[in-house]
């Protein structure tokens, strides 16, 4: 089955934890054992081969880069332009692996079209994955005008916010609208057909966002407020709105979304019961919601700063998605709903909105 992954930070990875992509899954492990900068050292569960193996052929892959004033306790960068440059080396990366034939860029409708075609039947024992590139967080964008800029080079989705408060709008655990500045960046994202990545928006960005945004939007990698009490989760209320504007939702593996009552370091996967079967419980709240499975896919966010240690214990590796097919099948769902929540759905929402 073709995978259609809608959130992995594959340049963040790269340039942040140091990991080369291009290494099998047990080198970038085995050379991470020791380390204790970053709570998920040696529990990496991507590479590029991983992807292959896994059969996940398309990819919306992320820049991200956070602006923090004197008085935020998160990390980030501390001028607006120290972000945009942090992005910009994001994107050299991905040049780099596209020159070396590891990725290809998917920009409008004729390429994705043209990279399903090549996927599903070249004999390429290393084949090109396809990327989308997406924008997590807008504070590295200096000025509107840099939108610009972004989109030339090939940005085609865009989330306002990330943790925190933001330059455009608020994200997880902040509170607050989007604000003059917001409302003009979403007027330019509009111009230019740019998907608003409703992930990360507080509840009031969010609100303000769907008044003031008409273009196409999507949740890449976001779970259920009925099932996880927590602001980084949407009501069922947001996901009626996000289903009203034909939006796709993206299933996140990040175990804290998943279940209640995670504590970080101390939960682990095993002792909550954190499956894949999890996931679907998610899947299928919004399917209760939707009365159909028009409105689902994957949106992983794997390795995004977490790995084994905090992701279902039936992965170990990226390309154990495969093992949703069969999961969704025990659970109900048909054979067609089965491939529009692996990769149709994204590719249908594409279509429409980039045809």
């Amino acid at each position: 089955m073709l995978l259609f992954d809608a959130h992995l930070d594959l340049s963040m990875n790269a340039l942040e934890w140091n990991r080369d992509l291009r290494s099998s899954l047990q080198d970038i492990n085995e050379r991470e054992k020791g380390m204790t900068d970053k709570p998920d050292r040696g529990n990496a569960v991507i590479s590029l081969d991983e992807l292959r193996k896994g059969n996940i052929g398309i990819v919306v892959a992320t820049q991200i880069a956070r602006y923090v004033d004197k008085s935020s306790t998160l990390p980030g960068w501390h001028s607006p332009e120290q972000a945009w440059a942090q992005t910009q080396g994001q994107l050299a990366y991905y040049k780099a692996l596209e020159t070396l034939g590891e990725l290809s860029p998917i920009r409008n409708w004729e390429e994705l079209q043209a990279h399903v075609e090549y996927w599903n039947n070249s004999q390429d024992t290393k084949k090109k994955i396809g990327y989308i590139l997406s924008l997590e967080g807008a504070d590295s964008i200096i000025t509107v005008d840099h939108l610009d800029i972004a989109y030339n080079y090939g940005l085609r989705a865009l989330g306002p916010a990330h943790y925190g408060p933001g330059r455009y709008a608020q994200g997880t655990n902040a509170t607050g609208g989007l604000g003059e500045a917001g409302r003009a960046l979403l007027a330019r994202m509009q111009q230019l057909g740019i998907i608003l990545d409703a992930t990360h928006l507080c509840d009031d960005s969010f609100w303000e966002a769907m008044e003031h945004y008409d273009g196409p939007v999507w949740a890449s990698h976001h779970n259920c407020r009925a099932l996880v009490n927590h602001n980084r989760q949407f009501t069922d209320e947001q996901f009626k709105e996000l289903i009203r504007r034909g939006a796709v939702i993206g299933m996140p593996l990040d175990a804290w979304m998943m279940v209640p009552n995670w504590v970080r370091g101390v939960s682990t996967p095993q002792n909550m019961q954190v499956s894949l079967n999890t996931m679907i419980d998610h899947l299928d709240h919004i399917c209760q919601i939707a009365g159909n499975t028009n409105h689902v896919g994957l949106g992983t966010d794997l390795d995004g700063g977490f790995g084994t240690e905090q992701c279902p214990y039936d992965i170990q590796s990226i390309a154990d998605l495969q093992k949703i097919p069969d999961l969704l099948s025990k659970r109900g769902y048909s054979s067609d709903d089965i491939e529009k929540i692996c990769h149709k759905n994204w590719i249908g929402f594409l279509e429409k909105n980039w045809k």
